[in-house]
């Protein structure tokens, strides 16, 4: 496991929390869901990984940088919190990957052609649409 995504498991902040869902009446006493916090300025990141791990967060992040994960799909705390963990992991090494930089695709003159000639019958499939002129 990258060292940045360890740091990311040790600096997380766990609270159990009410929530509805599975459980019956259970729900309304016994707080199974978990909700991390990780504040990601403390995680020491590059620029261009934050800006990445920013993006990638969405509304998860809030405005003072914290990434707030919540997980409710289990019925116990344990599985609740192995959840939050895994999807913490999985956002910060998809942060850490650099995205893959698209190569150019080229045209060749056939191609070309075949394209304009195309758009030309679909225009004129188009075209011959509305009114009729008796």
């Amino acid at each position: 496991m990258n060292e940045t995504v360890e740091r990311a498991l040790a600096l997380a902040e766990e609270k159990f929390v009410t929530v509805g869902g599975p459980g019956g009446q259970n729900v309304n006493k016994v707080a199974t869901a978990v909700q991390l916090r990780v504040d990601i300025f403390a995680l020491g990141l590059s620029p261009e990984v934050f800006h990445r791990l920013r993006a990638i967060a969405g509304s998860k992040l809030t405005k003072a940088g914290e990434l707030v994960l919540t997980a409710n799909e289990y019925r116990t705390q344990a599985e609740n919190r192995e959840a939050a963990r895994a999807r913490l992991v999985a956002l910060v090494e998809d942060a850490l990957t650099p995205p893959k930089s698209r190569v150019k695709t080229r045209l060749n003159r056939v191609g070309k052609v075949e394209r304009l000639k195309t758009k030309k019958a679909r225009g004129t499939v188009k075209a011959n649409r509305g009114k009729v002129e008796w």
